[in-house]
């Protein structure tokens, strides 16, 4: 038996009915005790969620070698047609279905054609195959490397190398079983002529693809002559397979449908009473967590009320193609269906052809070569990105629209969330997984409770800092995955060449942004393998000697860290010796996320998070204030999230040493690991807005100020988190080279009078800040409303390291 995650196999806690028993309740209760019992099930499961994926089909052949007595989908050879759609063909509605916003590629073709039909076999071999499988697989690869859709193949019954085939170039694979009647094949049965629709065969695709650890889709078809009884051994048979491998992602039911010029063309369809039942008895069956579908297309009108006998997904639903196998009913209008779920008290959610328990657990589910194009259209939580926007990039802000009707009340459990956090109490670890998950109308409520919260702790005043930003090196012996200075493999790829900036280039930019109203210079930089803690020493001295009122807030505790270990001496004494040079305050860079699971993968050798929280806990200890930050959207998830905000709050509890909290939003266009395919597009616009509330309500009251990044989100996503909880806009920057190194496009500088229009706009009062939360001085005021432009930037190339970048093993790097 292979291993696999439990809840795959059934959450934890979670008892499976016995076949005895799911037979007796299948027996004993009527249809409105089976539907109470299993909308229980669904909801404990999936909770407020309803998925579907936007998708196009893709009929690759309507060929088959199978006779179905009631299938309109497969159709004889016709003179002077193809027998399966070209590469261009197949290209052309793929690019149709990326253009209406759709993630999956659903191919639909029959089974063998070429072991029944001539035509068949000489079409391939002029595509160049000797099978449809082989052509599939093509096909696959060129809509997954052309147009990024995830293809989801319908193929029918496979051999295990096909099956291993297809794996390498789809994201899930689907095999209905329809039926474990084997009598259903015998002559007078609607299989009977199939070869591919014998129970048997069709399990054993099903095993192999467990094996092989395929997610793969399943169900049954019911009202083509199966007894209820035959149903559920169908139910079982599944079932037995699912617990032992963990990869069937989705039960289907389907409700024949009588269609014209078919052998059961007059046959009774199954009404929706019997459909129900079926449905309830497969959430009871399968428990909470298995996704249950029914295609609303095959219910016209009354689809909505399938959700009350226990399904969580609607299927694909295409704004682009019809459904092809059952052509004579066309999907509802996306409308109508987010209408049918709102009407049940549901959110409606897209997702993609792989379940996001599937996209959780990826390295064991997916080949890398399709994992990467997944990790680009997936949100945190593994649904789909239904947005073009990303931190960074010039595209609008994407407007969210409250889904579910207005006087619907929230959640309960998110209301009790709120009200703790609003009275100041520590949530639990799962109260903010439960807020970060939220969608539709919650995540209104939560930005609109968290801006109250804002109002009543610190008004209706948005502070921000004129400061400069100085890098004084790129040049860093660190690996880290998400820097875009990167000099390693990729540096063709990247920007910017490797600098070491002299301290008369340095004290230069300090004077000049003092003579600009600056009244701060945040100071960070790569840990160069030439830096020692004298270096960072000599570099205060100069700052200090230069404009000795300027505040200096430099050097993250990676930094320190280095400094302290160079000068084999403690932390605590190397803070000392700062503070004596004229070290200010603290950046609280380098936390990334501070859960070591994910630091093993995007900074794994760069201080641990213990050591993190510590240097900070020294610094604080000694009187130090900084700040803190947060980094998400990359390889993280709301449980990172959650522990990163509650590491920060109790070490809060613990000093008070931190002045504000800033997440950064990963900002992905230029860093090695997107480009190497194992990060996602840094957040969606919605966890975005959820970072910035979530933080104001989690670190209440111990954290009074929430800043806001402009230099990632642009003024219009600074506008609407300043709205959302968040309270301070950070600094005017002068310069900014680590987002832009990233591929940002929102500018280097942000001025005074452009800061100060942004924060009215939203009828708020502007008040320029020093780093430690004053006024500032009102002659640096004056002189910030009239600087001059900047001169241009003297960037000293690297020393040793300046020929190729390299220098055993050293990179250029950005420090977050």
């Amino acid at each position: 038996m292979s291993e696999f995650p439990v809840r795959q196999h059934v959450s934890e806690g979670e008892i499976v009915i016995s076949a005895d028993e799911l037979r007796e309740v299948a027996r004993e209760l009527d249809l409105s005790e089976l539907i109470a019992r299993a909308g229980l099930l669904r909801d404990q499961g999936h909770d407020t969620i309803q998925t579907f994926s936007p998708k196009v089909f893709i009929p690759l052949t309507k060929l088959c070698r199978d006779v179905c007595h009631y299938c309109t989908f497969a159709k004889p050879p016709r003179g002077g047609e193809p027998a399966y759609l070209s590469p261009d063909e197949v290209l052309s509605i793929a690019r149709q279905g990326v253009l209406a916003g759709c993630h999956e590629a659903l191919f639909t073709l029959g089974d063998k054609p070429e072991l029944r039909y001539q035509v068949a076999r000489e079409q391939l071999t002029a595509l160049g195959h000797e099978s449809t499988i082989s052509y599939l697989v093509e096909m696959c690869a060129l809509v997954l490397d052309e147009t990024g859709l995830l293809p989801h193949a319908n193929p029918g019954v496979l051999a295990a190398e096909e099956i291993a085939a297809l794996r390498r170039v789809t994201t899930s694979q689907g095999i209905m079983l329809e039926s474990a009647a084997e009598r259903l094949c015998k002559r007078g049965g609607p299989h009977f002529g199939s070869p591919d629709k014998v129970p048997t065969v069709r399990l054993e695709t099903l095993r192999l693809a467990g094996e092989q650890f395929v997610p793969i889709t399943s169900g049954i078809l019911i009202g083509i002559g199966e007894t209820r009884e035959e149903r559920i051994d169908a139910l079982l048979a599944l079932r037995e397979l699912h617990l032992e491998y963990g990869h069937i992602q989705e039960i289907i039911i389907q409700n024949f449908r009588a269609k014209p010029d078919t052998k059961m063309a007059g046959a009774p369809e199954p009404d929706l009473n019997e459909l129900m039942w079926t449905i309830a008895i497969s959430r009871i069956a399968f428990g909470p967590t298995m996704n249950i579908q029914a295609p609303p297309n095959l219910t016209p009108n009354v689809f909505g009320r399938l959700i009350e006998a226990g399904i969580n997904d609607w299927g694909g639903i295409s704004p682009v193609t019809p459904d092809h196998v059952n052509p004579e009913a066309p999907w509802p209008h996306l409308e109508m269906i987010a209408k049918a779920t709102e009407d049940a008290g549901k959110t409606l959610v897209p997702r993609l052809a792989i379940y996001p328990e599937y996209v959780e657990e990826m390295e064991q589910w997916q080949d890398e070569n399709v994992a990467c194009h997944v990790r680009h259209v997936a949100d945190a939580d593994g649904y789909a990105r239904c947005e073009t926007w990303s931190p960074g990039s010039l595209e609008p802000v994407p407007v969210v629209e409250t889904k579910v009707p207005f006087g619907i009340r929230p959640d309960a459990q998110i209301e009790a969330i709120l009200k703790r956090a609003c009275d100041g109490m520590r949530l639990d670890e799962s109260d903010i997984v439960c807020l970060f998950r939220a969608r539709g109308d919650e995540v209104d409520l939560i930005s609109r409770t968290a801006d109250q919260l804002r109002r009543a702790t610190v008004g209706n005043v948005v502070r921000y800092v004129v400061n400069r930003n100085i890098n004084y090196t790129n040049v860093c012996y660190f690996r880290c995955q998400f820097c875009a200075f990167s000099k390693g493999k990729l540096s063709e790829n990247l920007r910017g060449a490797p600098y070491d900036l002299s301290l008369e280039e340095i004290t230069r930019r300090v004077q000049e942004a003092w003579d600009r109203g600056a009244t701060e210079v945040c100071m960070q930089g790569g840990i160069h393998p030439d830096y020692t803690g004298n270096t960072y020493l000599e570099i205060c001295r100069a700052v200090r000697a230069t404009v000795p009122e300027m505040h200096i807030h430099a050097f993250s505790p990676l930094e320190v860290q280095q400094g302290a270990e160079t000068l084999d001496v403690p932390v605590g004494v190397f803070l000392e010796q700062l503070r004596e040079t004229g070290l200010g305050t603290l950046p609280g860079t380098a936390a990334e996320i501070l859960d070591d699971s994910v630091r093993a993968k995007l900074c794994p050798d760069k201080l641990d998070t213990a050591s993190w929280l510590e240097v900070m806990r020294v610094a604080h200890q000694l009187g130090f204030r900084t700040t803190a930050t947060i980094m998400f959207g990359h390889i993280d998830n709301p449980v990172h999230w959650a522990r990163h905000l509650l590491r920060i709050r109790d070490l809060q509890a613990e000093t008070g040493g931190f002045t504000e909290f800033v997440p950064l939003p990963f900002v992905h266009m230029e860093a090695p690991i997107y480009l190497k395919g194992y990060a996602r597009r840094g957040p969606t616009w919605r966890e975005t807005i959820l970072m910035h509330s979530i933080s104001r309500l989690s670190l209440h009251p111990l954290i009074p100020n929430i800043q806001v990044s402009w230099v990632k989100l642009g003024a219009n996503g600074a506008s609407a988190c300043l709205q959302s909880g968040a309270n301070d806009l950070g600094g005017t920057l002068m310069n900014e080279s680590i987002s832009r190194a990233a591929g940002n496009e929102h500018g280097q500088e942000m001025g005074p009078t452009d800061m100060e229009n942004l924060i009215s706009t939203i009828d708020r009062v502007p008040e320029q800040r020093t780093t430690l939360y004053q006024s500032a001085p009102v002659d640096q005021r004056i002189k910030s409303f009239a600087a001059p432009p900047l001169s241009p930037l003297v960037q000293m190339p690297a020393g040793k390291y300046a020929r190729t970048g390299t220098s055993s093993g050293v990179a250029a790097v950005g420090a977050h």
